[in-house]
């Protein structure tokens, strides 16, 4: 019995790929005794549109087969075959099988559900660009203003398009929807980020049919010849929203809308490269360019008060894990529970709920903000005394921050309270979220006074970070008007006390709206913060989970343009599926939150996304570039693994890293190759560990047909490979040995440790290695001869110079090729202090030539 066949390039999707020929490998699975049976495999493929044609696929060897990491507990037997085929783009295949040749063939697309897949060959031919974008987009409206523009990234073209809309009038904003055309005449696939709500930007996919169910910022199409044409609507300039729509007939709509009591245009950006990647980031830099000319909200004094010195940190939330009633002594009671599980974060936010509010209404969309002073019954000796009590129980935590809307609370201001009474306020109508209606707002002339105070208040009280919420209200407000006077002002105006108070220490959270993005997020000349990146962590909607990180990776390719840190948002580690958003926060190159129920900590879990220092301060091992999906292109509802890569270190010596989650309801196998981690460089070769099983593969190279991993994830299933380059000697004795320094490998970015690392061949036959490190932990070495060693006999360790116990060093029971150096057990055990530095050295000697 068949349980699966997969293959690669795989079917059901569109692959690009470079190169005169392409290597298809398969994997057929069967079950007991049908694994001895004659099984052939043959591809069905045709070259455009030309007649289809068929060629068997040859049986592999083990050594030529894909690598699967993960640990295997089923009895399915994997058998592998492979072939080579002329690529002419673009290439449609299938797959047949049949268990021997008296045996009718079964079609992949008839048992398994399954599409045709399709290659587009990349030819990086400069002769498909044109100046002229109506050759790209046909029926290119001629009523539109296009005009070429010079790009910031090689290999693509750039343009803008303007289109007229009319003025507001009456408070009322002025449509307008004005066709653009079809992009290529025709595409293969799509990719949008669309308006997921207000307050949230999300991801969105199609084939042929262009078909949207909200507006959209920025779309990708893929073109038959493997083009990607990029739309980017640009905001925020002359009061006028930009947004991309689909229609009934084919065409892309653009949807405008204008506060502005006069006559404006709206402004769109079309890039056309090679890849996805270079297309999104020229609209993005041009976007950049654009904003600059027509921004000048912060004043450059500003800008430097505190430096840009944020860096992503651990960090312990309140929300979800101590109720909707803060108090203080359930604060002083989790700082405690903390401190009795040594959890030793940096960073504590103060959550909704601490507020002096007026809960005026039916919920807390409606409750209005009283005063700056924390909840007088629940916080009895005030802001000031509870954040001292908190330093004072865990001094660890270096900074504290408190939690509040941008307009300052949920429903605004309480026009009953001590705020309404110092700051001048105006009354305001919304609509288009959870409450509609009118809401007290600070007026234009007291924001940036209001900000200044409440931020001087903060101070005094020891807190020295923010998160402001919410921020997408600005765009509820109906009123053209009230938009038009006071957007640039919230929005520069908390910048402004933000930085000049907290620096970068801020997270800016629910500002996916497109005006905010533009105004404060894209512009490099002020300090980065950390910015949510997607919709909440649900932790009771289990169908949230997948979605939640299949959101932050797509997210990813627009916001990595940004001047921001992306936030995936807090997670408990108690809960199911904390190993799943745990292993995602860590790629992302963001911020961890945790936001646990006093008690209730995976402390194992919590080991593996941190490390300590030698002066004992928890950090997260955060990769330098951040996570994004690998694959744009494909669908959520379609059966293939959400892929999200990341990268750290320098270029061309560094470490990919490949994030991989199942996000279907059923298990999924998938084969990828080596040149699907970011930033591998095809002259380099490399070793890949999985985090989850901790096995090794042996060296490969992207040249190499075998350079490809078989991946199996259940439902809910995750695993983070991360590929090392490998030193390589020729010892007369044992011929080629590879080594790799793996970093920290009880860590999920384990790599991220490495401050740096080298091997050195010495004329004695002995191998020289030494790894500078920013973390604790267990440190690993790849060695493909070590089975045929003794750690007795070959080695010699030494930390910060000292020769370490020879029980920390052990043969990593995962693997046997990885020596294991317990770095952390041997810091302790000699006592050893960090000093000045915060790094720790390992140098590592052993013998090549023994026998």
């Amino acid at each position: 019995m068949v349980v699966g066949l997969h293959s690669f390039p795989p079917l059901g999707q569109v692959s690009q790929v470079k190169g005169q020929v392409v290597s298809f490998s398969a994997v057929l699975e069967v079950v007991g005794h049908d694994a001895e049976k004659p099984w052939q495999i043959c591809l069905w493929y045709s070259y455009g549109e030309q007649p289809w044609e068929e060629t068997t696929l040859s049986l592999a060897s083990r050594s030529e087969s894909p690598v699967f990491l993960q640990l295997d507990s089923s009895d399915h037997t994997r058998l592998f075959f492979t072939t080579v085929l002329p690529i002419i783009s673009p290439l449609r295949f299938t797959l047949k099988y049949r268990s021997n040749p008296t045996q009718p063939w079964i079609w992949a697309r008839d048992e398994l559900a399954v599409d045709d897949g399709l290659i587009i060959l990349n030819t990086d031919d400069q002769h498909t660009l044109t100046g002229d974008l109506s050759n790209i987009i046909r029926g290119l409206n001629p009523e539109l203003n296009v005009r070429s523009v010079a790009s910031q990234t090689p290999r693509t073209q750039l343009w803008t398009i303007e289109a007229a809309v009319a003025p507001a009038s009456d408070g009322v904003s002025a449509y307008a929807d004005v066709e653009l055309g079809i992009p290529w005449g025709g595409f293969v696939r799509y990719f949008c980020l669309v308006r997921h709500s207000t307050a949230w930007l999300g991801p969105r996919h199609g084939k042929t049919n262009f078909s949207l169910d909200k507006d959209a910022l920025l779309c990708s199409f893929l073109s038959h010849e493997g083009k990607h044409l990029v739309l980017l609507g640009i905001n925020n300039m002359n009061s006028v929203l930009t947004l991309l729509r689909s229609s009934n007939n084919g065409p892309v709509m653009v949807h405008m809308r204008n506060d502005e009591n006069a006559s404006s245009t709206g402004m769109l950006l079309a890039a056309v490269g090679d890849n996805y990647e270079s297309a999104i980031a020229a609209a993005m830099y041009h976007a950049r360019a654009l904003t600059l000319l027509n921004t000048h909200n912060v004043p450059p004094q500003e800008l430097s008060v505190h430096g840009n010195d944020f860096k992503p940190e651990w960090m312990q939330g309140t929300w979800n894990a101590l109720g909707q009633r803060l108090t203080e002594d359930k604060l002083l009671n989790a700082v405690k529970c903390l401190k009795e599980n040594n959890i030793n974060i940096s960073n504590m936010i103060i959550d909704d709920n601490w507020q002096d509010v007026d809960y005026d209404g039916p919920n807390s969309n409606s409750y209005g903000w009283k005063g700056f002073e924390a909840e007088p019954r629940a916080f009895p000796n005030g802001l000031r005394h509870t954040v001292s009590q908190i330093r004072q129980i865990l001094p660890s935590i270096e900074h504290v921050a408190v939690w509040h809307t941008l307009l300052g609370y949920w429903g605004g201001i309480s026009p009953h309270g001590d705020i309404a009474q110092q700051y001048q306020t105006v009354q305001v109508s919304r609509e288009d979220w959870k409450v509609s209606g009118p809401m007290t707002v600070i007026a234009n002339a007291d924001v940036g006074r209001f900000y200044n105070d409440f931020y001087q208040f903060l101070v005094a009280c020891g807190v020295d970070s923010i998160k402001t919420d919410g921020q997408f209200m600005i765009d509820t407000w109906a009123s053209a008007d009230r938009r038009r006077e006071l957007t640039n002002t919230y929005l520069d105006a908390w910048m402004t006390a933000s930085i000049r108070h907290f620096g970068a220490r801020a997270i800016s959270c629910m500002s996916q709206a497109p005006q905010i993005l533009f105004r404060q997020q894209l512009s490099q000349n002020r300090p980065t913060i950390a910015v949510r990146n997607s919709d909440d962590y649900f932790p009771d909607v289990p169908e949230s989970h997948p979605w939640h990180i299949w959101a932050n990776a797509h997210n990813a390719l627009l916001t990595q343009h940004l001047n921001v840190f992306p936030d995936w948002d807090m997670f408990q580690t108690s809960h199911s599926n904390a190993g799943y958003h745990a292993a995602a926060r860590c790629i992302s190159g963001g911020p961890v939150y945790i936001t646990d129920v006093p008690g209730q900590h995976n402390l194992e879990l919590i080991n593996q996304m941190t490390g300590l220092t030698p002066r004992g301060k928890t950090v997260i091992l955060r990769p330098s570039v951040v996570g994004k999906t690998i694959e744009a292109y494909t669908g959520y509802d379609e059966d293939a693994l959400l892929k999200v890569g990341c990268y750290h270190g320098k270029s061309e010596t560094g470490t990919p890293i490949l994030g991989v989650f199942n996000t279907r309801p059923h298990i999924l196998t998938e084969i990828i190759s080596l040149d699907s981690f970011p930033g591998i460089v095809p002259s380099t070769e490399y070793v890949i560990r999985s985090h989850h099983s901790g096995k090794v593969t042996p060296a490969m190279g992207c040249e190499s047909q075998e350079a490809r991993l078989g991946i199996t994830l259940e439902i809910g299933g995750y695993d983070i490979f991360t590929a090392y380059p490998v030193t390589q000697f020729d010892s007369e004795t044992n011929g080629r040995i590879t080594a790799a320094s793996l970093g920290l490998i009880g860590k999920m970015t384990g790599a991220t440790a490495i401050i740096s690392t080298r091997f050195e061949f010495l004329p004695t036959g002995k191998v020289f290695s030494v790894t500078r490190l920013r973390a604790l932990g267990t440190l690993g070495l790849y060695i493909s001869s070590l089975p045929r060693m003794l750690i007795e006999r070959d080695f010699m360790i030494t930390i910060q110079g000292l020769p370490i116990p020879l029980d920390t060093v052990t043969v990593d029971q995962k693997d046997g090729h990885v020596l294991a150096v317990d770095i952390q057990k041997a810091w302790s055990d000699m006592d050893l202090s960090s000093g000045w530095s915060n790094e720790i050295e390992v140098k590592i000697y052993f013998d090549a030539e023994h026998p």
